[in-house]
Formats: C-alpha cells, sequence, structure tokens
C-alpha cells in the first residue's frame, strides 16, 4: 500500500485481519519524498508479522509518518497457536516449521485446549563422523527425538521412537532453535568426531559418536574404538588383541532411547564396523568385510518433507558404514548414513559423508596399506516443529 500525502494529525491504521502477513508481506509506502519512521525518503516499511496491526500519525517532515501503535490480532481471540520461525509450510489444518540451521521459534499466540496449546516436534542430532584410514569404522547417527500427537505413525518405521511421547505446551515466547552440525571428517589415522547437539525447548538430542579409526593406528590403541553418543560410533579394524568396540548409544540416557549403539568388530581380523542409527544397533565387520550401519527412523509426509525420501517416508539418524577389504561398501544405512570408502591398490578409500539435514553418521575410510583416506563427515541435524494453526 502506498500512504497518502502526509498532513500534520492525520492518522493511519493497518491491521492484518486475515493473519496472513507472515506467508503474504505487507510493505507499506510514503508519498513521494516523504518518510516512515524517520528512515529514507521514499523508504519502505515491510511487515511480516501474522496479524500484525499498526497506526501512524504523520508528525512533520523530518519523522514523516510514526508508528504510534502496535497489536497483534491472533492474541486477541484465536484458540490456535500462531508462531513464526524456520521454514513454514502448511499440510491440511496443520502449519509446519522447519529449521535447517539455528534460528528462533516465536509464539506469538499460545492458543488454548480448545483448539491448540501444544507442538508436535522432530530434534535430530549431527551425526558423527567415520574413522580415518585404514578400515575405519561407521559414524553413529545423531540423536532422534520425536512426539507424533498431530499426525499418526501407526506402525510405521518410527513408531517405537513415539510411542507415548506427548506433544510440547507452548507460551508466548521465544524459543531458541539450535541444529548441530555433523562431525567433521578426518584424514588418515584418527578417531572420527563426534556431532554436535540439536535442541528445541526442554528437547535436547546428542550428536553422534565418532567412529573408531582404522589399522593407521597403533594395535591397542583406544582412538580404534567408537564413541559414545545419540548412536554410538561403530569400532574400527581389528586384528590383535584388545578387540576394538562400538560407542555406547542412546547417551545420556532418555526415554524412548534417542538411538543405538554401534557395533563391537568380531574376531578374528574384523574390519570396520558400522554406526549405531535410530532404530537399530550398527553390524559388526565380519573377516574382510565393513559393517553396515543400524537403520535410521522414518516419518510420514505429514511431518515435513526434509530427510532421506523413501516412499511415504522420509528417514533421518542412519549410521555409517564401516570398510573393508572387501564389497559391498555401499553399507551406509537408510537415513542419510554414509557409505564407507572402499579398500584395493590403487582405490581411493574416502567414505561418504553423511546426508545434510538428516544427522546421518559419516562412512568409514578405506585403503590398503594406504595413508590419508577421509573418514566421512557426518550429516547435519534439524529441527522439525508441527501444530494445528486452523
Amino acid at each position: 500500500m502506498t500512504m497518502p500525502s502526509g498532513s500534520a494529525g492525520a492518522i493511519v491504521s493497518i491491521q492484518d485481519y486475515n493473519k496472513t502477513f507472515d506467508t503474504n508481506a505487507l510493505t507499506v509506502t510514503p508519498a513521494s519524498g516523504e518518510k516512515i519512521n524517520g528512515g529514507a525518503a521514499d523508504g519502505p516499511l515491510v511487515v511480516v508479522t501474522e496479524g500484525q496491526g499498526l497506526t501512524f500519525i504523520y508528525v512533520d517532515s523530518t519523522v514523516g509518518w510514526k508508528t504510534v501503535h502496535e497489536n497483534d490480532f491472533t492474541a486477541g481471540g484465536s484458540n490456535f497457536i500462531s508462531a513464526t520461525g524456520g521454514t513454514v509450510t502448511t499440510c491440511g489444518d496443520y502449519k509446519i516449521h522447519t529449521f535447517t540451521g539455528p534460528g528462533t521459534f516465536t509464539v506469538t499466540n499460545a492458543g488454548t485446549p480448545t483448539g491448540s496449546d501444544t507442538v508436535d516436534y522432530l530434534v535430530v542430532a549431527g551425526g558423527g563422523s567415520g574413522g580415518g584410514d585404514d578400515l575405519g569404522g561407521g559414524g553413529g547417527g545423531g540423536g532422534f527425538r520425536t512426539s507424533s500427537t498431530t499426525y499418526t505413525i501407526g506402525c510405521g518405521p518410527a513408531a517405537p521412537l513415539t510411542a507415548c511421547v506427548s506433544a510440547l505446551p507452548v507460551s508466548t515466547t521465544a524459543y531458541p532453535i539450535t541444529v548441530g552440525a555433523g562431525g567433521a571428517g578426518v584424514n588418515g589415522a584418527a578417531q572420527g568426531n563426534s556431532g554436535s547437539n540439536s535442541v528445541f525447548s526442554t528437547i535436547t538430542s546428542t550428536g553422534g559418536g565418532g567412529a573408531g579409526g582404522g589399522n593407521s593406528l597403533p594395535v591397542g590403541n583406544p582412538l580404534r574404538n567408537g564413541a559414545p553418543g545419540g548412536s554410538g560410533g561403530g569400532a574400527g579394524f581389528y586384528q590383535c588383541s584388545p578387540q576394538t568396540t562400538g560407542g555406547t548409544g542412546n547417551t545420556p540416557p532418555v526415554s524412548p532411547p534417542q538411538g543405538n549403539p554401534g557395533a563391537n568388530s568380531t574376531p578374528p581380523g574384523a574390519r570396520g564396523s558400522g554406526g549405531g542409527g535410530a532404530i537399530a544397533a550398527g553390524s559388526s565387520g565380519s573377516g574382510s568385510v565393513g559393517g553396515a550401519g543400524g537403520a535410521g527412523a522414518g516419518l510420514p509426509n505429514a511431518m515435513g518433507t526434509s530427510g532421506q525420501n523413501c516412499g511415504s517416508y522420509y528417514y533421518f539418524s542412519g549410521g555409517g558404514g564401516g570398510s573393508g577389504d572387501c564389497g559391498p561398501f555401499d553399507n551406509g544405512a537408510l537415513g542419510g548414513g554414509g557409505d564407507a570408502g572402499p579398500s584395493g591398490p590403487g582405490t581411493p578409500g574416502n567414505g561418504t559423508a553423511g546426508t545434510t539435514n538428516t544427522g546421518g553418521g559419516g562412512g568409514g575410510a578405506g585403503g590398503l596399506a594406504a595413508s590419508g583416506n577421509l573418514g566421512a563427515a557426518g550429516g547435519s541435524g534439524i529441527v522439525i516443529i508441527r501444530y494445528k494453526y486452523q
């Protein structure tokens, strides 16, 4: 809209009566040569808050139109939650806020029990990275925590993790959102790095554990073991005592569990083992074959369309694959888990990174008596919030 030419004492009021400014922003432009709130001449004001109302009084040529009153129409009588933040989409009567990086979920109206006053959530932490060469384990999937009050999961692939988990009540306030980064990849003789936590309100999901390093580390070095986390990292190469172990999952413990352990090595001569996933532990390397990552958890499309797609579900927090001398090397789990790097003379042995915004663990480094092969990075996490808005 364009404001009329100003005269001292003139009043103009606007109101988002249909509560759509958050998806259809209003640009208020002063008449030629005039100002709004003392800004630049001809400078517009963009209103993006759902239900926003503003009242302006024209003061003089220095200030122009001055905002003297603001109100929030959504807070006056709506029985439903209204909020801003992240990427906002709709699914029937529900709004979905997706955060693929840090942000703020701001509740402008907390609603009532007769409409809505709770939100469902998915909070996925960053995945751990794979172990470095030679024959590293797979990174653990990031912690996976969710509720399913506003949509039906039935007997789907994340059902065990949503049983009896209630949606969260919200108040009219700003909730900082933390989206955990995946653990950074490692070159050469090293244990993988653990992922970072993701946080919404009272829900914290723990980063996936870094995987155990491979044969380039001395025998018995504790960095051949997987690290604990939301899901644990898989064990690295094992040939002589002591046996290498996978990291524990669901660390620190929550109920339902946020993840599973990475696999131990299986003597004799085991290769890299798989990292744990949201609904299954990693698999041990056996003989010359690396272990597969543990399966991630799948949610219906109604919870949002970010994740690794498989049919009518999107999967998160899959474990990364451990590397072996023989294939297959496509052993990262559904849910963003990265594949292990191959092994063989002259073959680049870099693992595959976990998929971005799934919390998948990174694949372990391969190689054959080589050095510098990459234990791949874990995938970053994600936070999704869903509630009834009409």
